[in-house]
């Protein structure tokens, strides 16, 4: 039958979860860290999940597709509850479907004693410039000229201890969070940094969550559109504080 049915723009999903959250009838899913519709029988047309989706990446179609299939989504949303149930003490239990926004305590290693006069030794700030804001950086700011740059999400800095001596080190440093900010805004704004500036090099630190990705993207696509490809690094880490990818 042909009628209203939703349609992902996976070029446009930042895999923030945020729209299977917003589904009542679990017709979406992270696959990839993408949204993903798992069957045309789960899902109703009336568009829950639009104003939810903060890239604009879904809208309301009508195509041929299998009818809406009520009994079928009880049946799913049932056992979905009873298998969280078996999972209730899985770290990222709980509400939203995107791993970053999960309530998680985190187990702390006991670390072997230090030195009591170098740990009350405030450690120097490796920060080179001000504001670090991606949104408030002036893309004609002298300090871009010609900079190795850091462009990072900010929970990493939180994440990871030795953030400043180890990522921000003789780099400029730019944050965002690419699950809350406007991420064609970023890309935008580093395509016209990268174009204006001449940067020698692009360091992307993320954490390993699906819409950490969005970060990424951007700098890919403002790399693209600005047509200035530079030496480019990256590196992911957890909730954990380690460091579980770079290249």
């Amino acid at each position: 039958m042909i009628r209203k049915i939703i349609e992902i723009n996976q070029e446009k999903c930042n895999g923030c979860g945020l729209c299977i959250d917003a589904c009542h009838e679990g017709a979406l899913q992270l696959i990839d860290g993408k949204a993903v519709l798992i069957s045309d029988e789960y899902c109703d047309g009336l568009g829950d999940c639009l104003p939810e989706c903060p890239t604009d990446a879904i809208q309301i179609i009508e195509r041929e597709a299998a009818e809406y299939d009520d009994e079928l989504v009880q049946a799913r949303l049932k056992a979905r509850k009873e298998a969280e149930g078996v999972k209730e003490n899985h770290p990222y239990h709980g509400g939203c479907s995107c791993p970053g926004t999960k309530a998680a305590t985190i187990k702390q290693v006991p670390r072997k004693p230090q030195i009591a006069e170098v740990d009350e030794v405030e450690r120097p700030s490796e920060l080179r410039q001000w504001p670090i804001q991606l949104n408030l950086i002036n893309p004609q700011a002298s300090y871009l000229q010609n900079a190795d740059l850091l462009i990072a999400a900010d929970c990493t800095a939180y994440a990871y201890a030795a953030f400043h001596e180890k990522f921000m080190k003789e780099r400029i440093t730019l944050i965002g969070c690419p699950k809350l900010d406007d991420n064609e805004y970023y890309i935008k704004k580093i395509a016209e940094i990268l174009k204006r500036n001449n940067p020698r090099s692009v360091k992307v630190v993320r954490m390993d969550v699906p819409c950490c990705s969005g970060i990424v993207r951007a700098v890919k696509e403002a790399m693209l559109q600005s047509k200035t490809v530079v030496p480019y690094s990256e590196v992911t880490i957890n909730s954990q504080g380690q460091i579980v990818n770079q290249h």
